[in-house]
């Protein structure tokens, strides 16, 4: 963000800081060095108590919930990614909930008039002016058109992309300025999250993406007699208005009236479930968000779909890794359960292998030799997950995706019948993508495109090496070595010769005030130079120096220029040995001092960690 804008969101940073503090993280606001460049006010001591009593994944919720739409939908979205968070952060992430109260009809109108540039009498036939749903990014109308049909109107809040985008932009600086300040931040690239994060936030913003998932949805489900999709109205569809057929039904939730209807509800359980599956495991296309609010049921038992918001897509590739770890799971194959992970996400280089494969063997034994009738699929995609983020493993979205999807159709089917099993249905859905795997044309194709990659590779094989004979025979051949220590060893040495220079300055000023003393005493003349008492200002200017060079000494100058803090000033102001490990999100008591983090090896304990976590086998994976 440019300075410019910065100062145009000075407020903006202030208030985000200010609820860090009354949230009772307020020592992240110190790490990062905002206290030297905002003023913000200290809260009472009863209230500080207060929020210290919190655990820390309450503490994140309630700064969430403060900091408005943008701050909550983050933590939404964050919530469906166990890959990057701890369990204690996931499970207050989850309660976010988007408290705002409606906002007027005639914003509404305005905002439809203005994106199709006609009345609203003139582009429908009736509208109710009273939202059905409002949500913190948008609300839903009920409208019908002049053909007579009854349609479902979304209309983003007025002035809620300039406010998402601006809150993005600080959350993106904030986050680079913590990966440059705090060695937890660089090492899990918290850069990285914000803007995984911030994009499928922007994705959101645009109401022709749901349109479009919506459409695609509905085309994949064409030939199902189980399942109705509304149908998207275009000319009354932009990126700030979605039009899409009303449907209406009884709320899946509502079990005494789908027991008037006569709806078997086990039925109706297995067909959501397939429903579902079908889309995973053979469509690569999902519904990401099947929670009862996004299910309706009709009268002779179909089941629709709405919101299209947040989809999730398997790739082929994908789908082979997922059934890979499923298969090696099954045949107790450590070695196959690390080779589908790997396959699946980006192992940081410095992983610790020994550590990892010990995780692996939990959650190889936790499911061997148990019934598929008791294994929970969510809970499996979760325990994965879990072990993911334990080392660092960034698992694709959609994959997370699939965890959290797994989960929310479990609870919704076991609610309609407690007895219902899960995998059972996707049992059958797991076995075709297996036999698929085997299929001789899939050999066939398989063996095809890697013999093609060898034969392109060896054609280009030629070329290559005279490419690279040439540039030996010019000498333009470059070696990039790099040393871990160099880098910390040159910041040392850039500071040593910083302060010999400012030395060697300050004495040079001081021999000349020196000279100029001695001489205006030996001549007995004035000190006066063009009215200007020379030798007053000289050491005004010499001390200004000297105290500039103590605190400059004394490591404060890195606060000012948003430097890290050396080694040396990171031990005193902790005040603990270099190889105490600090976990902050332990919930201190108010007797304790504010944890603060290293900035050098040996490092201190991630700023994710968490320590409270049981490990992937000490869970309860089965459902009873």
């Amino acid at each position: 963000m440019s300075l410019g804008r910065k100062i145009r969101h000075l407020q903006r940073y202030r208030d985000i800081a200010k609820a860090f503090v009354r949230s009772g993280l307020g020592f992240i606001v110190t790490e990062l060095g905002l206290p030297d460049m905002l003023t913000i006010p200290r809260i009472g001591l009863a209230e500080r108590r207060e929020a210290q009593t919190r655990s820390i994944g309450e503490r994140v919720r309630m700064l969430l919930e403060e900091l408005g739409p943008t701050f909550v939908k983050i933590g939404q979205i964050a919530s469906t990614r166990p890959d990057l968070l701890p369990p204690s952060i996931i499970d207050e992430l989850v309660k976010l909930q988007d408290r705002v109260p409606p906002s007027p009809f005639e914003k509404a109108r305005s905002l439809i008039e203005d994106e199709f540039g006609e009345p609203l009498e003139q582009l429908f036939a009736e509208f109710d002016d009273r939202p059905i749903a409002a949500a913190s990014i948008g609300q839903v109308y009920r409208a019908r058109l002049h053909s007579g049909e009854a349609v479902a109107v979304k209309v983003q809040r007025v002035n809620i992309r300039a406010t998402v985008e601006t809150d993005l932009e600080i959350l993106e600086d904030l986050a680079r300025l913590a990966e440059n300040r705090l060695e937890w931040a660089a090492k899990y690239s918290v850069r990285d999250m914000v803007y995984e994060l911030a994009q499928s936030l922007r994705a959101e913003l645009d109401y022709t993406n749901e349109a479009r998932n919506a459409e695609r949805m509905a085309k994949s489900l064409e030939h199902s007699s189980d399942v109705r999709i509304p149908a998207i109205h275009w000319e009354y569809t932009s990126r700030n208005v979605l039009t899409m057929d009303y449907l209406e039904g009884v709320k899946i939730t509502e079990t005494l009236q789908l027991d008037e209807l006569g709806i078997d509800r086990k039925k109706l359980a297995e067909r959501i479930a397939r429903t579902v599956f079908g889309q995973i495991f053979v469509d690569g296309f999902f519904h990401a968000d099947p929670h009862p609010g996004n299910l309706i049921v009709f009268p002779e038992g179909v089941v629709g779909l709405i919101d299209f918001g947040m989809v999730g897509r398997l790739t082929p590739m994908m789908k082979y890794h997922f059934g890979s770890l499923v298969i090696a799971l099954r045949r107790n194959n450590t070695d196959g359960v690390i080779k589908a992970i790997e396959g699946m996400g980006a192992i940081p280089e410095d992983i610790d292998k020994d550590a990892f494969r010990a995780d692996v063997d939990e959650l190889r034994e936790k499911y061997y030799h148990i019934p598929l009738s008791r294994v929970s699929l969510g809970e499996t995609v979760k325990d994965l997950l879990s072990v993911a983020y334990e080392h660092r493993i960034r698992i694709p979205s959609d994959l997370t995706s699939l965890g959290k999807t797994s989960l929310t159709l479990e609870g919704v089917v076991t609610s309609l019948d407690p007895s219902f099993s899960v995998v059972s249905i996707a049992e059958p859905f797991g076995r075709k993508l297996f036999a698929e795997r085997l299929h001789p044309r899939h050999l066939a194709e398989s063996a095809w495109h890697q013999l093609s990659e060898y034969a392109e590779l060896m054609t280009g094989m030629p070329a290559t090496l005279r490419e690279l004979s040439a540039m030996l025979k010019k000498g333009r051949i470059r070696l990039d070595i790099s040393i871990i220590e160099l880098e910390p060893f040159m910041k040392k040495m850039d500071q040593i010769s910083n302060k010999l220079s400012f030395s060697i300055v300050l004495l040079a000023f001081s021999i000349i005030m020196v000279g100029l003393i001695i001489g205006s005493s030996l001549g007995r003349q004035s000190t006066l130079l063009w009215k200007f008492p020379v030798i007053e200002i000289g050491f005004c200017v010499a001390s200004v120096m000297f105290v500039w060079f103590a605190l400059f000494d004394l490591q404060i100058r890195p606060v000012l220029t948003g430097r890290p803090y050396p080694d040396a000033s990171c031990r005193v102001k902790l005040r603990l040995p270099p190889a105490a490990p600090i976990n902050i999100w332990h919930n201190p008591s108010a007797s304790q001092t504010r944890p603060s983090i290293p900035c050098s090896s040996p490092p201190a304990e991630n700023f994710f960690s968490d320590r409270s976590r049981s490990s992937p086998a000490s869970r309860a994976p089965l459902r009873e």
